[in-house]
């Protein structure tokens, strides 16, 4: 599918369900310096976002919300170079020089776009890892609580490609398709696939939260979940983009593999092969969540610490009794 380039100075409009109402905002939000884009604020309302909710819910998963800000600090660094990486690795064409070399000004440019989702999903996980096997926590119990900020994080952070004219679909005559305009004077009519992995993430968000998080069985199955619903989700999205990122030169059956979709494709099977072991062959219950092993541990010391307390009384009525009968037993 060949790849359309929309401007970013024209309006954007959704004629099928507004009409001739169009929106036209400005990728820069203030004009200070070099500006600050609206792309990189609506990425930090969506990453802050996203850490309010894993502290609301932290304890609910036996995890200390220091842990969770510990944690963010290194990861969401080390995620946002991760995802630009990625996105580069996979795009290389489009940050070279007319000569052929590396543009490396252009690889750090960030604020025009080019974050791959899958970028930061790994490094997270390589980040949580290593924060959890040094301060000795379940990696699966924080990865649990973690892909609920992630979800939010990926429901308000696609609107930051709306408001850059980016990852849109390919051309389409349905009601809520969005016109965008590639010249001054020519515009396509495109499927809106921003919005459409935003209300696919907001209903696996609701999911998480209000059903699976509820019934969980075993520390891992919020994370199996998300990349389940989520890889099902990209699957059908991707194949709709006109920007994938594509698997080198690769093709399959005639046709270039795109990355994520093929990505989300490995994920969602091993997800939906790693729920059914733990559910249906494992036969995991609630008793292994670390949440409930804490509340155990914790009630096992309150116990053990009332213990001698109620043990006392019990002890020194004992010895009354045995120095009363010794007093009267009668004298030979």
């Amino acid at each position: 599918m060949t790849s359309l380039q929309a401007l970013k100075d024209m309006p954007i409009s959704f004629p099928g369900l507004f009409g001739d109402w169009e929106f036209n905002p400005d990728p820069i939000a203030i004009h200070v310096g070099h500006g600050i884009y609206w792309y990189g604020i609506i990425l930090a309302a969506a990453m802050l976002a996203g850490l309010l909710l894993c502290m609301k819910q932290a304890k609910r998963y036996g995890i200390k919300e220091d842990h969770v800000l510990d944690m963010v600090l290194w990861a969401v660094p080390s995620c946002i170079i991760g995802s630009r990486i990625y996105y580069v690795i996979f795009n290389l064409e489009l940050y070279r020089n007319a000569d052929g070399t590396l543009n490396w000004g252009r690889m750090v440019a960030i604020w025009d776009g080019g974050l791959a989702i899958y970028g930061t999903v790994i490094v997270a996980v390589i980040v949580v890892f290593f924060y959890t096997r040094h301060k000795k926590l379940s990696f699966f119990a924080m990865t649990d609580l973690g892909v609920l900020g992630l979800i939010l994080g990926q429901i308000i952070g696609r609107w930051a490609n709306f408001i850059n004219r980016e990852a849109f679909g390919g051309l389409t005559d349905l009601p809520w398709r969005m016109r965008l305009w590639v010249t001054s004077s020519q515009y396509i009519e495109v499927h809106p696939t921003f919005l459409y992995e935003s209300l696919w993430n907001l209903v696996g968000l609701g999911l998480l939260l209000f059903v699976i998080s509820k019934g969980r069985r075993f520390d891992g199955e919020n994370t199996w979940f998300y990349f389940l619903w989520y890889g099902l989700g990209r699957f059908w999205i991707e194949g709709l983009r006109t920007d994938s990122l594509y698997l080198f030169d690769w093709t399959f059956m005639g046709q270039p593999i795109r990355v994520s979709q093929a990505l989300s494709l490995v994920l969602a099977i091993v997800a939906a092969l790693m729920l059914f072991y733990n559910i249906r062959i494992k036969k995991r219950t609630a008793e292994g969540l670390l949440v409930n092993r804490l509340a155990r541990e914790q009630l096992t010391a309150d116990t053990e610490a009332v213990s001698p307390l109620t043990e006392e009384p019990e002890t020194a009525e004992e010895t009354a009794e045995a120095t009363l009968g010794e007093s009267e037993e009668p004298k030979s």
